[in-house]
């Protein structure tokens, strides 16, 4: 046991919590700069519907060798990243995610688009359009860019 001299009369200092403060600044600004600028970051809840990044490669294969399809887009919000097109040779509608939108151009009602299918797990009996390009912009209507610039036309 040492001696009492050498013992320090003072209790040692309380445990402080460490305090990352600094750290903590330079992993939010680089994980904001690692993100990709998505329409939808300020959704907390992560979407159960089948994105681009959460297809299977089979089911992309499978996709983009089907056949191409017409249809007019019913309506898509920008906001909710999703919206339906109603084919030209009739029947049921199709979702379509942000995710699976080709072009400059975000989708507004009446635009003419073509679109390949793709289908929607668990069950595989609903379809989604993937490969969607605008055909044709719907005349008298604004459109808006990816980036926020807007067209009419």
């Amino acid at each position: 046991s040492p001696p009492r001299s050498a013992m320090s009369s003072e209790p040692p200092p309380p445990p402080q919590p460490p305090t990352h403060q600094a750290s903590v600044g330079l992993l939010d600004t680089q994980r904001a700069r690692d993100r990709s600028p998505s329409p939808l970051r300020g959704n907390v809840v992560p979407s159960p519907l089948p994105t681009r990044r959460t297809r299977t490669f089979s089911a992309t294969v499978r996709a983009s060798q089907g056949p191409v399809y017409k249809g007019v887009c019913k309506c898509f919000c920008r906001s909710k990243g999703h919206g339906f097109i109603t084919p030209a040779d009739g029947g049921p509608d199709i979702f379509l995610h942000i995710s699976d939108v080709e072009g400059e151009y975000v989708p507004v009602e009446g635009d003419e688009v073509t679109y390949k299918m793709c289908s929607i797990p668990p069950k595989n009996e609903k379809l989604q359009a993937v490969e969607v390009v605008i055909t044709h912009l719907a005349p008298g209507t604004k459109h808006e860019t990816w980036s926020g610039h807007v067209v009419s036309s």
